[in-house]
């Protein structure tokens, strides 16, 4: 997330995660084009949208939140944030993502939006230890985000 989002500046960058349907643990950022090519909003290309849905799900996978990244403000959701979550999660249910590249060392943090209610979801982030790693041993980089019973299968 952290790469994706310094190589589109200076734009913001946004992108979805997914995990494996019934698991706690994110392991796979899928980026997406910010089709307002802008440094202080984005907009999820509708087309791609689309077809990483169908492809997460025939991979057995779930989309479980949405990054993005803030240019020039904090990890945290901005009003035009709050306002655009109603219109592609009215339930609060997805994890939302906010990479801020404000300061020169980048901040990770994740909410939900529940109308105008934010909760701050904690991210464990490990390097591919025993603990995080899938039954091959292949994970890189994953977050644990507790995920709500809705989400589960």
């Amino acid at each position: 997330m952290f790469a994706h989002a310094i190589g589109e500046l200076p734009n913001e960058a946004c992108g979805m995660f997914s995990t494996r349907s019934g698991d706690d643990l994110v392991d796979y950022f899928h980026p997406m084009r910010n089709t307002k090519e802008s440094a202080k909003v984005f907009a999820l290309d509708g087309q791609q949208m689309l077809d990483l849905e169908r492809d997460v799900e025939q991979a057995g996978r779930q989309l479980v939140g949405v990054m993005h990244s803030h240019t020039e403000t904090s990890a945290y959701p901005s009003p035009t944030d709050v306002n655009d979550s109603a219109g592609f999660d009215p339930f609060g249910t997805f994890r939302q993502v906010i990479v801020s590249l404000r300061d020169a060392e980048p901040v990770l943090r994740c909410f939900t939006i529940d109308g105008d209610e934010i909760t701050e979801i904690a991210v464990v982030v490990g390097d591919g230890d025993d603990d995080l790693q899938d039954e091959g041993g292949a994970v890189a980089i994953a977050a644990v985000m507790p995920l709500p019973s809705s989400h589960r299968s």
